[in-house]
């Protein structure tokens, strides 16, 4: 008789646990069973409270801030490495640590390489992420890595709104590819913002290099964190003539004061992924969900067929 793999089943980490349950619904499976118990000083431990031996499993969580994130995800591995799992899939919908990709300047670490090796340490076989900050970053892994743009869900909502005289712009020099594909795909022009950093999230100085009198703009990145960025590119646009400024941003960390300041700035609205849980709504803030492009990619991963339709950048 021959051999009919199992059915592969799908965990969640805590701190993605409404992604995991949207994804398993769209991909048409139940959630796994998984528990934590925590000590007092903290420390947890995660177990599998089902059998996945011989199996293949879909882990799902982000890594971002704080490093607990991390830390169970690599937790989530190991135990499924030791249970005996045939397959197992790291799905990350964002890859937390990737700006620090590269040495900028000297004794810093490449903190997205140390990860990676982790990842493949404690038992990642396959990695699925959605819009790394860095595309290299791929090539930090030994393991196969499929790489998912969430253009695929943002570019069917910017065609929804039917704006015209449309224009899009990057928030900076080194986002300007993105913009230039998805200026491709709209048949929009370009902008870029010049900028020059004081330090880590407090911007000196910007420029923009393109006219935005009367176009409606969209700002495209990767992630928004304190929003600094795209609050004083859409401030600025504004001055310049724009008739409005929408962002779109894959990753809302969202840190610090950056609700405030998109409430305050010349933002139309901001639309992100679900792929890190919002802190708190925001009648500015606009979230699709990336549910049904990952659940497709795992359907797809898991029959070994072809996922290149996903990549439309």
């Amino acid at each position: 008789m021959a051999y009919v793999a199992p059915e592969p089943k799908i965990f969640a980490c805590r701190q993605s646990e409404a992604l995991a349950a949207d994804i398993a619904k769209a991909f048409g499976a139940e959630m796994g069973n998984v528990s934590f118990s925590t000590y007092s000083d903290g420390e947890f431990q995660p177990s599998f409270e089902e059998s996945i031996r011989g199996a293949r499993i879909f882990i799902i969580g982000s890594t971002h801030p704080g490093s607990e994130h991390l830390m169970e995800m690599l937790l989530m591995l190991d135990a499924a490495k030791r249970a005996s799992a045939r397959h197992i899939t790291a799905v990350m919908p964002y890859f937390g640590w990737a700006r620090q990709d590269r040495k900028d300047k000297p004794r810093v670490p490449i903190a997205a390489k140390m990860v990676a090796k982790m990842l493949e340490t404690a038992g990642a076989t396959r990695i699925i992420t959605m819009d790394l900050h860095a595309d290299q970053i791929q090539g930090f892994f030994e393991k196969p890595v499929d790489h998912l743009f969430a253009s695929t869900i943002f570019l069917p909502y910017l065609r929804s709104l039917g704006l015209d005289n449309l224009t899009i712009a990057s928030p900076d020099m080194g986002g300007s590819k993105r913009a230039y594909a998805y200026s491709k795909y709209l048949n929009s022009d370009v902008v870029v913002c010049y900028k020059q950093r004081k330090q880590a999230n407090v911007i000196e100085y910007m420029e923009l290099i393109g006219d935005v009198n009367g176009k409606n703009v969209i700002l495209v990145d990767d992630m928004v964190d304190t929003a600094g960025t795209l609050t004083k590119a859409a401030d600025l646009m504004i001055e310049r003539g724009a008739i409005s400024v929408r962002a779109i941003a894959t990753h809302a960390l969202l840190s610090g004061n950056a609700y405030e300041r998109i409430e305050k700035s010349a933002l139309k609205e901001l639309i992100i992924t679900d792929s890190i849980p919002l802190q708190q709504k925001s009648e500015k803030i606009k979230v699709l969900s990336s549910s049904k492009l990952f659940a497709d990619v795992m359907h797809r991963v898991h029959h070994n067929t072809s996922i290149s339709s996903k990549f439309l950048m």
